[in-house]
This record gives C-alpha cells, structure tokens and sequence, in this order.
C-alpha cells in the first residue's frame, strides 16, 4: 500500500495541482469580472496603507504575474511527469507553494474573504488542497530541495579562500 502511494501521490498531485493552475489562467490572462473582482479588491486594500497599484494590471502582483507563475508551475509539474525529468516537481511544487501561500493568506487575512465570487468558497478550497499538497510535495522531494538549495549558494556564495569543498554532504539517516 506504501509502495503504491509512494507512485501515485505524486503523479496525482502533478496533475491536480497542474489543472487547477491552467485553469486559473483562463480567468486572470482573459481579465474576467471574476479576476476583475479578485485583484480589484486586493488592490483597494493595498491603497488602504499606501501601495496603490500592487494588484493592479500593471502591478507587482497582477493577474498576469500571478498566472505567469502559475504557468510556470504547470510546466515543469507537468514535465516531471517524464521520469529522466522527475525532480522538476520540487520546483513547481516550490513556486506552486509559494503563490497558494499568497493566495490562502489574502483570501483570509484582506477583505477579500474565503468567497469572493459567491462560488461556495470553491475557489479558496482548490488553493488549499494545492497549497497542502505542495508543502506534502515539497517535504516528499527535500533531498532534491537541500541539492537545489546548496547548488544555488555555491553559486551564490563563493567559497572562502583556503576552503575545500569536498563534494555534498550526506544525506541524512532515515530513522
């Protein structure tokens, strides 16, 4: 039975996850009343404390750059459905994480509520099961998150003089 959920969880989540973040994009890139809705509302509250604009069309957070990372997580959940691409799942999983993170939070913490478009609150459940599964994804694929994460500091933070880098570090002993 582990074996099993160990094969499918993922594949499920992939294709969950990827379906409800290609279907948002028809919504945010076609600028529906239900986007109009969403965004408008966000960006009022901003305005509220100074940052007019943030979730307006043109803004840091629009519809658009919101579903640009959508986008982006659908593409590479959907190519780590090809097993040579497998770990491309922890970072669709990562950014998926991080826009439900946005999403839940604005959904309960601004004006704009758990049911914005009088749908039953079907929008903010999708963004919950997504978020969830993201984060179960995420600490599922951490060995390929912990390798992610230090072949980027070693780019990032160059080793100190006289230092030698003797590879990765173990992995960590499964208890």
């Amino acid at each position: 039975m582990i074996t099993r959920l160990r094969t499918y969880a993922p594949v499920a989540y992939t294709v969950i996850a990827s379906v409800v973040f290609l279907d948002s994009l028809r919504f945010k890139f076609t600028n529906a009343p239900e986007t109009q809705v969403i965004f408008g509302r966000l960006d009022a509250w901003a305005a509220g404390f100074g940052a007019e604009g943030l979730f307006a069309q043109t803004g840091l957070f629009s519809q658009y750059v919101i579903g640009s990372a959508e986008l982006v997580a659908s593409a590479l959940l959907l190519a780590s459905l090809v097993p040579a691409l497998k770990r491309l799942r922890v970072l669709g999983a990562l950014i998926g994480a991080a826009v439900m993170t946005g999403a839940v939070s604005f959904h309960l913490f601004t004006p704009l509520g758990i049911d914005p478009n009088k749908d039953g609150g079907g929008l903010f459940a999708m963004a919950v099961v997504v978020w969830l599964s993201s984060i179960v994804m995420l600490l599922a694929g951490r060995g390929v998150l912990i390798e992610l994460a230090r072949a980027v500091a070693g780019v990032l933070v160059p080793a100190a003089p006289g230092f030698k880098n003797e590879g990765p570090l173990p992995a960590p002993a499964r208890s």
